[in-house]
């Protein structure tokens, strides 16, 4: 099983959006976090169903993530 990296990003309304560095075009909103998460689970399945479609090569996984802590935080 391939694991992509995935940033979440709330939205101003309040929503979540995501979205997957390895995998460009790939998107997903939802309500909650988990929502969020839920649809792009389904937009990864689709994302790479539809490149196998086409013929295309699936995407290596290239990023990693960190986390970087603020002075004084």
């Amino acid at each position: 099983m391939t694991h992509y990296v995935v940033i979440y990003e709330r939205g101003e309304s309040g929503g979540w959006g995501a979205h997957s560095p390895d995998l460009p075009g790939c998107y997903a909103l939802g309500d909650t976090r988990a929502e969020a998460e839920d649809n792009m689970r389904e937009a990864i399945a689709a994302h790479l169903e539809e490149l196998q479609r086409l013929g295309r090569d699936i995407p290596a996984v290239d990023d990693s993530i960190g986390v970087v802590s603020a002075p004084g935080g």
